[in-house]
């Protein structure tokens, strides 16, 4: 079955769009029906299939996980005790554990058989830009 990895660089929290590369990938690996598994190889960041017409969206979505979430440095977050790699850190891995880090998306005709409106969004919890790395597996 077809399986590559694609690299993914993010400048700092928020959604990235990557629905084109996933889309290029299935069109090549030319298999007319199957399963896309799309697998995010890290601990603070999720992924999402999210609208992809009106940025706000997005933008709602990072906001309403940092209020969700706020960094440790915040008074009211006290309770957490992991703290080594930074105030964004241990709410990334929770707000990683509250979404997903796999996705399957059926293939149909060759293609993704997405909504008209959605998009395969890897979404970025820490501060900082980071290199990230997702795993596309496609299968019969």
């Amino acid at each position: 079955m077809p399986q590559t990895i694609i690299s993914l660089s993010t400048r700092g929290a928020g959604l990235y769009e990557f629905t084109d590369e996933a889309e290029a990938f299935v069109r090549k690996a030319g298999l007319e029906e199957g399963l896309l598994t799309v697998f995010v190889r890290h601990t603070s960041c999720s992924l999402l299939i999210q609208e992809n017409a009106d940025p706000d969206v997005n933008h709602d979505l990072a906001r309403f996980f940092k209020r969700l979430v706020p960094p440790s440095d915040d008074p009211s977050m006290g309770w957490i005790v992991h703290t080594a790699e930074g105030a964004d850190d241990m709410p990334a891995h929770i707000k990683a554990a509250l979404t997903q880090t796999s996705i399957g998306i059926p293939v149909g005709q060759g293609l993704l058989m997405l909504g008209t409106w959605q998009g395969l969004y890897l979404f970025e919890h820490r501060d900082r830009p980071h290199h990230r790395e997702v795993v596309l597996h496609l299968g019969r």
